[in-house]
Parts: structure tokens; sequence; C-alpha cells
């Protein structure tokens, strides 16, 4: 089987626009480049299924693909009024029932969970933005090839509302933390393996401070800066920090260490799946 990928990006178009005005890298893009790092050989296809007229890959083209890779996204995974939302739960579905491995952070795990018969709801505690701090792998989160080599305890970048309520028959809790119970899980269902996170792995300090541009408005409504100048001084710290990784006193003041800015421990879950998932001689 050839080494290529279907990279699922939920985010409709006018929020795609969004990005775009706000300097910020489309989600397909990081989930391409994520994968072009640690895979350089492998090539993709990027499907929009919140499109009007997008094409779903259904039985035997979806499992020509070596695994399925799915981007945050900002619809409500709960409005199942949503036929895009609808749509994008029977594509994984049709993935768990094809045996094609998947790999997703964010809207990715709540699309793992639901599809397999789990639940998802706004967390009580409001949005988890920017860091998620003190990430703890479970007992058996430690012992499990998806978190190999990762601390026991580390911070992660984040930006959710909604979160993994109840877990599905065949799931393992991985990791959480204070905020959001399930922050790393793995889904077996039907005849796949889905390994997803809340966090994004695949954001840098440039990208989160690019989406918190794109949120501005929201989180100066909900009180994460008092007033415009402390939104763009938080911004402009963690553009200088991704520019300038030595700066001690960014780090310190912004508390970011190496589980975030180094690429190669931030995407370990990453090339941990690839490796034992998708790989020649991994399971299947």
């Amino acid at each position: 089987m050839s080494l290529r990928f279907l990279i699922v990006d939920g985010y409709p178009p006018a929020s795609r626009e969004e990005f775009t005005a706000c300097q910020s890298e489309q989600a397909w893009k990081l989930y391409a480049d994520m994968l072009q790092a640690h895979l350089p050989e492998a090539g993709y296809d990027v499907l929009f299924p919140a499109d009007p007229g997008s094409e779903l890959p259904a039985g035997a083209a979806l499992a020509s693909y070596r695994g399925i890779l799915w981007t945050g996204c900002n619809l409500t995974i709960y409005d199942q009024d949503d036929e895009r939302v609808r749509r994008m739960i029977e594509l994984q579905r049709q993935a768990y029932q094809q045996g094609v491995p998947a790999y997703g952070s964010c809207w990715g795990l709540q699309i793992a969970v639901v599809a397999a018969g789990g639940q998802v709801a706004k967390n009580p505690r409001g949005r988890e933005m920017g860091l998620a701090r003190k990430i703890v792998l479970t007992g058996q989160g430690r012992a499990h090839p998806f978190l190999r080599d990762k601390p026991p305890v580390f911070d992660a970048f984040i930006s959710h509302y909604d979160e993994v309520t109840t877990l599905p028959p065949g799931a393992v809790l991985l990791a959480g933390n204070d905020f959001t119970r399930v922050q790393a899980a793995e889904v077996r269902h039907a005849a796949g393996t889905f390994w997803a996170v809340q966090y994004h792995p695949e954001y840098s300090l440039h990208d989160m401070a690019r989406l918190i541009v794109a949120r501005r408005q929201r989180l100066l409504d909900e009180g994460f800066f008092t007033d415009e100048i402390a939104f763009q001084t938080y911004v402009t710290d963690l553009e200088t920090l991704h520019d300038q990784p030595e700066r001690r006193d960014l780090r310190w003041r912004l508390g970011i260490d190496d589980d975030v800015l180094d690429p190669s421990r931030r995407q370990l879950e990453f090339r941990n799946w690839l490796e034992r998932l998708v790989l020649p001689g991994g399971p299947r």
C-alpha cells in the first residue's frame, strides 16, 4: 500500500477565510507540514467536508489511504442537526469499518469518540486556550505506545470549548488535566484504531499567536485579556519567542519550555502513531 494519507479539514469556508485574513496557516497545511516533516515520502489528499458539494470517499476509496488525519474544526459535534457534522461522523464510522488507522487533534478526538458511540458536551469551565497546563499521563497512558517518550506531566498548545464527557466502549483514557479530563485517548471500534489528543501538537508558537489573533474579540469578551494593550503584548511575546527561542526572559514570563517549543518533543504523539500504526510492520 502506498504512503498516501487523507487530511480532513472540517473548517467551513468562512472560517478558512478568517484564518487567511489573520495570516494564520490553514489547519490542513499544518497537518501536511507535520506529515512531511516526519515522513517526507508521504503523499496526501485534502478533504473539506464542510464545503457544499464536497465528495466523501467511501468503501474501497477510503481503504486505499494508509491513514486519516483529522484537523481541528470550529463546528459543534453534538449539533446533530448540522448536516456537515453528520457527514464527518459518518466518514469516521466508515473508516472504523474499513480498518483505516486515524490520528487527530481537538475536533479529531471528538470525532473519534462520537463516531464510536461516546459523548461530547460544552466544558462547564469554558474555553481552554493557549496552553493546556499540567497534562498528566494516566497509568495506561504511561505504558501506551502513543505516548512513548512523553514526560509524565507536560504542557501543550490548545484551543477548545467542548470536551469529551463519555468515552465509548473500547476506548482508553491516556492523559488529562484539571481543566479537561480527556486530553488523550485511544479508541478502538469495529476494525479501526484512532489515536487522538484534545491539544494541538501541530501548532507552533507562531501558529498559536495567529489563532489568538483570529479569536481576538472572543478572547477579549471572555476576559482572557484586560484590554487591547494586554492582548497585543501577549501576541508579540509569543511571536518573539517563536523567532528567538533562546530568550530566557520570555520563557520565564510566559511559562513556556521545550515541551512546546521543540517540535521533536511536541509531536512525539504523531511520530509514535506513524511508527506503530501506519508504517510497515506496525499493527493495522
